[in-house]
């Protein structure tokens, strides 16, 4: 039996997290707010969050949010639009502080200075901060669910892979930098220095990232107290890429959550006389598509929701979604 998103909400009372993932422009940010908007109308503390450069969540809400830090829009709801490259800047500021402060310098070397700033251009920075921002608006531990918007660049799984890519990484560095202390340690010892005074800064610094990688890792892999959810809509390509997300997880040897099909045309306009070729082509195809996800995704398929006559902004329409994405059932006609 197909299990609702109402029941599966009801039945994982250790939820927390809860990530919604697919290609852009199919109903990720839309799923977010709706479910952002319907936990917080059961008495839950929400924080609704994205890095999205586009500012997807101030456009649904229909309020600009982007980079102004947490803002309360509804009793238990809140939304935060995290503005990535200003994380960015903040933390080339803290390196060149660091160095510093490390080495004594009242300024930092041109090369140094270039070499910080180029490194802030590579695409993996912007995920790095991305980790940065999850992992510590998930540490304070300060609501009851959050609720997080994943960027279309890729899939939440990716991030996952990222992050243990990362962790394995800091792994051999810490190996290698913790090999090179004990040769400093016995120079300091034959130099008269304690081994406080020689310490390593840089392998403090990497603890600390490989501390907070694992609070990420160890939270998105608990199935307990964190969900993934993939958005399609009833067409070819978003089909294939919901198998290709499901294969992503399975070699992660993780489980998807679930899967919201959405934008479907409600069955019934086919017996509207007035209904015109191409909405009836486009009705017929989806049907199509449809007998597809169910054959291909029973098991995972939370939720059916239809195409709206209006784009689903504002608190009105997204109350409209939370409604229909929480009382759907599998008899229900869409």
């Amino acid at each position: 039996m197909t299990e609702t998103m109402r029941e599966f909400f009801e039945n994982r009372p250790n939820l927390s997290t809860i990530i919604f993932a697919g290609k852009g422009g199919l109903g990720k940010t839309t799923f977010s707010a709706a479910t952002s908007y319907w936990l917080a109308k059961q008495g839950k503390k929400c924080l609704c969050f994205s890095t999205d450069p586009q500012a997807s969540l101030s456009d649904i809400f229909e309020k600009d949010i982007f980079g102004k830090g947490v803002q309360e829009l509804a009793p238990n709801l809140y939304v935060l639009e995290i503005d990535a490259d200003k994380r960015i800047q903040e933390y080339q500021e803290s390196i060149r502080k660091q160095i510093m402060e490390m080495y004594g310098l009242d300024e930092l070397p041109k090369e140094i200075d270039e070499y910080i700033k180029a490194a802030a251009a590579e695409p993996a920075m912007h995920e790095s901060a991305t980790y940065d921002a999850m992992a510590e608006i998930m540490a304070s531990k300060e609501y009851d669910f959050y609720i997080f918007d994943m960027p279309p660049c890729g899939h939440g799984i990716r991030m996952i892979s990222m992050a243990l890519i990362l962790d394995a990484w800091i792994d051999k560095i810490t190996e290698a930098r913790e090999k090179a202390q004990e040769y400093a340690e016995v120079i300091s010892a034959l130099k008269g220095k304690t081994a406080a005074e020689s310490e390593d800064a840089i392998l403090k610094e990497l603890t600390e990232i490989r501390e907070k990688l694992d609070f990420f890792r160890d939270t998105l892999t608990d199935t307990e107290r964190t969900a993934f959810f993939m958005v399609l809509i009833p067409e070819k390509m978003a089909i294939l890429d919901t198998e290709r997300a499901l294969k992503m997880f399975k070699d992660m040897k993780m489980e998807l959550s679930g899967v919201i099909v959405n934008m479907v045309y409600p069955r019934s306009l086919l017996e509207r006389p007035d209904l015109t070729d191409f909405l009836k082509y486009r009705i017929e195809m989806q049907r199509k598509y449809l007998d597809e996800i169910w054959r291909k995704f029973k098991p995972y398929i939370r939720a059916v929701v239809p195409m709206y006559d209006r784009e689903p902004k504002g608190l009105e329409m997204i109350a409209r979604v939370a409604e229909d994405l929480f009382s759907w059932t599998p008899d229900k006609e869409v």
